[in-house]
């Protein structure tokens, strides 16, 4: 059978997309499937899928690149799906030799704003051209595009109309996910943020419209449960200051969950929250967990972005808001609260409109006739 390889720099070998989705579905036909990541130490076997996975993701672009070639050169794929540029440079010399595919499956937005904050201001610009050419360089090498979004098809799919690809969204597998619809308790509210806590992402405006909340209804009784950690100091040290500042008692904090377990660890959440700051990136960035809050009856407030209004319709189980806005996001809980038969209306929907639209069962064939007419 043919042999897949995954290549990616800057995503961990059981990423949920390439391991748990992708690479699992590919195993389940036949084929030989192997994935290489540059994130973190691992080499071994999980599932019947190969995994040579090394922890340099702070070496020079040459030492990466070599890395990525010599496990080409070893596995001899038959078709390679690459998550990143780099990775997409990296095979190009194996596609040449032996005229197979490179599917380039987008994820990302490209150049994001964390690969340019490390430099100065007045060279942010030129170093974002440099990436954005390193992109566009990527898209005239690969053969095959993979778009988790719409709006992340720009610019490659306008400036390439001729390759083949398809839209492949973050949906979940019904395998992963633990359904656990509640019922409003009187009096009682558990209100949960997961991932990143940063103020990008948006730990802040959570905590604001909390305090809002329990200004507009002192007697409420809030829990709150955050799930998630920090990646960088300066996030570390606004998070220890949004704890010191409003210093609650019924904050529950937990570490990131694993991909298996994830959806079990927010079981006891009556909302689920992504209020991350609003610009141009984030407007086309769409936060994937909205599918599996929505696959676990989780009602939702997001921050009303582009790319969540073109692929989500949230207004059937929750609320797209300004971020900023806590007075109105705080409106919105105590409406659930005093009318508790919306809440059991967006719980239930949000289940149902998994099961009918967003959903993995609906979308693996797509992914595994695409693979296997790059094939050929």
């Amino acid at each position: 059978m043919s042999k897949i390889l995954f290549l990616t720099t800057s995503h961990n070998y059981n990423d949920d997309r390439i391991f748990y989705h992708q690479a699992k579905e590919l195993k389940s036909h036949g084929y030989e499937v192997k994935i290489c990541s540059l994130y973190t130490d691992f080499q071994g076997s999980i599932d019947g899928i190969e995994v040579e996975a090394y922890g340099i993701l702070d070496h020079s672009i040459n030492e990466k690149q070599k890395k990525l070639q010599e496990v080409c050169d070893r596995f001899q794929p038959d078709c390679m799906i690459c998550s990143e540029p780099l990775a997409v440079v990296a095979a190009k010399n194996i596609k040449k030799e032996k005229k197979i595919s490179i599917i380039y499956d987008i994820t990302e937005w490209y150049p994001s704003m964390r690969m340019v904050e490390k430099y100065p201001s007045y060279l942010k610009l030129l170093h974002a051209v440099k990436f954005f050419l390193i992109q566009l360089y990527a898209g005239y090498l690969s053969t095959h595009f993979i778009f988790g979004e719409n709006t992340k098809k720009f610019p490659l799919a306008y400036i390439f109309p001729f390759k083949k690809s398809i839209l492949l969204p973050y949906f979940p597998d019904d395998r992963y996910i633990h359904t656990h619809i509640k019922k409003l308790e009187p009096g009682k509210i558990t209100l949960c943020y997961t991932g990143q806590m940063s103020e990008e992402k948006g730990i802040g405006n959570f905590f604001k419209a909390i305090d809002q909340l329990r200004k507009k209804r002192p007697n409420l009784e809030i829990d709150i449960l955050l799930i998630g950690g920090t990646r960088k100091e300066k996030d570390q040290i606004y998070f220890d200051n949004q704890l010191a500042m409003y210093n609650w008692s019924n904050i529950r904090i937990e570490k990131p969950a694993s991909f298996e377990t994830f959806t079990q660890t927010y079981a006891s959440a009556d909302i689920c929250f992504d209020l991350r700051e609003h610009n141009y990136e984030n407007d086309h960035c769409l936060p994937i967990k909205i599918f599996y809050y929505a696959a676990s009856g989780k009602p939702v407030i997001y921050t009303n972005l582009k790319a969540t209004r073109q692929h989500v319709e949230v207004s059937k189980f929750g609320f797209l808001v300004n971020p900023e806005d806590s007075g109105a996001i705080a409106d919105i809980i105590l409406n659930y609260i005093d009318h508790p038969e919306r809440y059991d209306e967006h719980a239930y929907n949000a289940r149902m409109e998994y099961e009918k639209k967003y959903n993995w069962n609906m979308i693996r064939d797509i992914f595994v006739d695409f693979v296997k007419k790059a094939l050929h």
